[in-house]
């Protein structure tokens, strides 16, 4: 009988270390399926702004660099980061994987592209959902907002899905992210616009904002 009261409470304490490294890592609380949009904020930001930093860099420096004057190009503008645009969406995956979506480009050309699926999330307190697309290996969501064609690019904006942070079911997006195409700065460039449905009511103060370069 008390061997099987210490098997008992043994098994028990199992379960607790289990369920602990399943459901929580390094205190931050986890999804069952791994995503996790809850960061360290000062880490998160020291990370971003370095990411930044390096941009700003290759835009100044490389000749594949859309700035046409390099010499007087003092970085791109961006809001603050901000975790809070940092969110875990549910994929809706399309049941026909071979659809597409004509794209439409900023010099009237167009581009074909896969449609992926639609990422459902909450952002400030409200549902939305964005088509997110696929070009060869990399997953994409272009998007407009309310701050379109006032403190970012007209044209929208686009977020790059990290393919360790996506799954069948999930991903990670990151509005902190966003970024505005070359057409933005370079009128030389054709750039993908967003498709209709991927306009946001609100807006969306993460991300690239956009001030002339030229």
């Amino acid at each position: 009988m008390l061997r099987n009261k210490f098997f008992l409470t043994g098994l028990f304490l199992l379960t607790l270390i289990v369920l602990y490294f399943t459901f929580f890592d390094g205190g931050n609380m986890t999804s069952a399926s791994g995503l996790e949009a809850t960061v360290k904020p000062e880490t998160y930001r020291q990370e971003l702004t370095t990411k930044r930093t390096e941009k700003d860099q290759f835009m100044r420096t490389n000749g594949e660099s859309p700035i046409q004057d390099k010499s007087s190009f003092n970085g791109l503008s961006y809001f603050a980061p901000d975790p809070t645009y940092r969110v875990v969406a549910r994929l809706e995956p399309f049941a026909d994987k071979t659809q597409k979506l004509v794209v439409s480009m900023s010099d009237g050309s167009e581009e074909v592209y896969e449609k992926f699926a639609h990422a459902v999330f909450s952002l400030n307190g409200e549902a939305h959902r964005l088509l997110v697309v696929k070009l060869a290996n990399t997953y994409s969501i272009l998007f407009r907002d309310a701050t379109s064609g006032k403190e970012t690019y007209g044209g929208g904006r686009y977020i790059e899905l990290d393919p360790n942070q996506l799954t069948d079911s999930q991903a990670i997006i990151d509005f902190n992210t966003a970024y505005n195409p070359y057409c933005a700065y370079n009128p030389r460039y054709a750039c993908p616009l967003p498709p209709g449905e991927n306009k946001l009511p609100i807006a969306v103060k993460a991300g690239e904002k956009y001030i002339t370069h030229e």
